[in-house]
């Protein structure tokens, strides 16, 4: 019927024109008869030529619409407006040249001849030759497109059918399906024992009674059930929609608990874990327990959810609540020596380019090992340690029988299946001192005290990690108080797990709680000299140079310091930190990154802050890591210029995402 209207319209305009022309030849011979003799022949060739090319148009239209006729025969479609699906036949040009009845009442924008399939969707229509089609959307429906797979010996491939069916049911009812999919939800107050404790009953109560508020409020907003366990540890059970809800708010419940204080001057802080994922109430649960587990190992105050491709971190800007129990201690000094005993040898390493607190709890450890009568050692690379003054102290190999520090390749050499390897102030597998030595080994323990990391040493028998600790020197140092009279160490061995402590700490200013100044006091009694380990610290006046020299070159942006270093120099990776540290003592400085380049052709950046800023969330934005207030990272691939500039946009997120926060 389009086809006649089409073609139907264009007699009737030939015809039009074609009385125009006679009728005024017409008017010219009643006028001038001469005149009309001169025109005819150009009036006649006019005619002649207008009803050829009619002619010549309607044979092509005519020999097309065979030929399409033959094509659709060929491909055996039913040319009926009763066909059960919507279907449509397009050109090389994606344009429609046929439809059926029902495609005509599904898509009444798109039914006329020549209108481009791409009224309806911009997918190619060669896409829909897969095996499942593709899913579209037109206006309130769905469709799930076919497209007809010519044969291979067909030699006309100008035409493609296409077979639309509507899904939008089938779609509403999945995508119901999953919004109301369980959602299992594990929510721990951060510290409580230690939280309350002081506390008068009424004030317990009280801090107790908004907490119970704080989440039977926020499950009132959502079709789900609460179930408190136990007076820190709560079960919740939502569906996926109010999830969904919950992440678009930047789980907003972490800093509603943060406005409940404990005697006006403590905070409360959650964590929480979420699994999603699980075919099973169950199996979700597990995952929940994971991502809570991976929440408090990162300091609390922070949301996980487990994704598949590792976790998501929402929150984490305030600073973790201090453990005063040593239970756990305890228990984990109890298991060590056990371990120990059931061992050949004993291996202890810490990171690349270790510091004095890698070295310092390693060598602390190894000699409280060695007061046991254990074969141990500490595993540490000379040339590439940023301790070397520490190391010096320690007899080397070749200057006795049995030294206390040796290299790697002697201790891949040396190991067996039955060789303890402890991990000393780090957990990530990337930066360890030996990769091959981890590999190798049979039985891992793990002591460190930074923030736990997605990418983490998973096959450890012991796993000791305290995320509140100043440093892993804290940490050895209680454990060794648990080792009898082996953990009497001697002054100078003592003094390098101070040098550990005061590293970190910042000589006592960052990150230090009442166990830190109980670990430093314990080393003191054992005759630790700070005057002796404040030596360790000094460096040369061209590295005082330098360092004054970065700092010099320090630009403000957004409260932050940041300083590229255009230079490079053997010691930086001990000035670029020494600079962040001085930058922070400019006013109105929120946090400090030195950016400088290293021998392996790296960017490194050294992030430092004094609390206002969560550095390590900026770092894991840039695919590093660390503390709130200390934090780092490599980047590879790049110059000092663009390192500045994905720092600058890492910032600019940070503050973006947290401002509500902070606030």
């Amino acid at each position: 019927m389009k086809n006649f209207y089409r073609d139907g319209g264009l007699v009737i305009s030939v015809a039009a024109l074609v009385a125009a022309m006679v009728f005024l030849e017409l008017y010219v011979y009643s006028q001038n008869t001469n005149m009309f003799w001169i025109t005819l022949p150009f009036i006649v060739l006019i005619v002649g030529f207008v009803i050829g090319k009619l002619i010549q148009v309607t044979r092509k239209t005519v020999q097309y619409q065979s030929r399409i006729n033959e094509e659709l025969e060929h491909k055996q479609l039913m040319s009926t407006y009763s066909y059960p699906l919507a279907a449509v036949v397009t050109d090389s040009l994606d344009r429609i040249i046929w439809c059926n009845k029902l495609f005509e009442e599904e898509f009444p924008d798109a039914r006329e001849y020549g209108t481009s399939i791409s009224e309806i969707t911009d997918i190619k229509p060669k896409t829909f030759f897969e095996h499942d089609g593709k899913v579209i959307k037109y206006n309130d429906k769905v469709f799930r497109v076919y497209a007809r797979v010519p044969d291979e010996d067909e030699e006309n491939g100008e035409l493609t059918l296409l077979f639309f069916r509507n899904i939008t049911d089938y779609s509403a009812i999945r995508t119901e399906k999953k919004l109301s999919q369980p959602v299992v939800m594990l929510v721990m107050v951060d510290g409580y024992e230690e939280l309350i404790s002081g506390c008068p009953e009424s004030e317990k109560a009280h801090v107790s009674v908004q907490i119970d508020k704080l989440l039977e409020d926020f499950i009132d907003t959502t079709t789900g059930i609460l179930r408190k366990i136990s007076s820190d540890r709560f079960v919740a059970v939502i569906e996926e929609r109010h999830l969904a809800k919950m992440i678009e708010d930047k789980v907003s419940i972490l800093d509603k608990a943060r406005e409940i204080f404990v005697n006006d001057r403590v905070n409360v802080t959650l964590s929480i874990g979420i699994g999603r994922t699980g075919k099973t109430l169950t199996e979700s649960e597990k995952i929940a327990q994971q991502a809570l587990e991976m929440a408090l190992g990162r300091g609390g105050d922070q949301a996980a959810i487990k994704t598949e491709s590792g976790f998501e971190f929402y929150g984490g800007v305030s600073k973790g609540v201090e453990r005063q129990a040593k239970v756990r201690t305890r228990i984990i000094a109890h298991s060590l020596l056990a371990m120990a005993d059931n061992s050949d040898k004993i291996y202890i390493m810490g990171h690349k380019f270790s510091d004095l607190d890698s070295v310092g709890s390693c060598v602390g450890l190894t000699c409280a090992l060695r007061n046991l009568g254990k074969d141990a050692h500490t595993v540490c690379d000379r040339d590439t340690s940023l301790a070397k003054e520490l190391i010096d102290l320690f007899p080397a190999a070749g200057q006795t029988d049995d030294p206390v520090i040796i290299s790697p390749a002697k201790a891949i050499d040396g190991i067996t299946d039955d060789t303890l390897l402890i991990i000393c102030d780090t957990h990530n597998p990337k930066i360890i001192e030996s990769a091959e030595l981890l590999e190798k080994a049979k039985k891992i323990v793990v002591i460190d005290h930074h923030r736990r990391m997605v990418n983490c040493i998973e096959n450890a028998a012991i796993f000791h990690h305290e995320p509140y600790a100043s440093s892993a020197s804290e940490m050895v140092t209680e454990l060794l108080q648990y080792f009898g009279e082996a953990g009497r160490l001697k002054a100078y061995q003592a003094e390098c797990l101070l040098a550990g402590i005061m590293l970190d700490t910042k000589n006592f200013v960052m990150r230090t709680g009442v166990r830190t100044f109980e670990a430093a006091a314990v080393l003191r009694k054992l005759g630790a000299d700070t005057i002796t380990v404040k030596k360790l610290f000094s460096s040369s006046i061209d590295s005082y140079k330098r360092k004054t020299q970065i700092v010099a070159d320090a630009e403000i942006y957004r409260q932050c310091a940041i300083a590229p270093c255009d230079f490079y120099a053997d010691d930086l990776r001990i000035v670029a930190p020494q600079a962040a540290d001085e930058l922070l003592t400019i006013s109105n400085v929120d946090a400090s990154f030195v950016l400088y380049r290293t021998m392996n052709d790296e960017v490194s950046i050294s992030a430092r802050s004094m609390g206002g800023m969560n550095v390590q969330l900026v770092m894991e934005a840039l695919g590093g890591g660390g503390h709130q207030t200390m934090a780092g990272v490599q980047l590879k691939n790049c110059s000092v210029k663009q390192a500045m500039q994905a720092l600058c946009q890492a910032i600019d997120s940070y503050y973006e995402t947290n401002t509500k926060s902070e606030n």
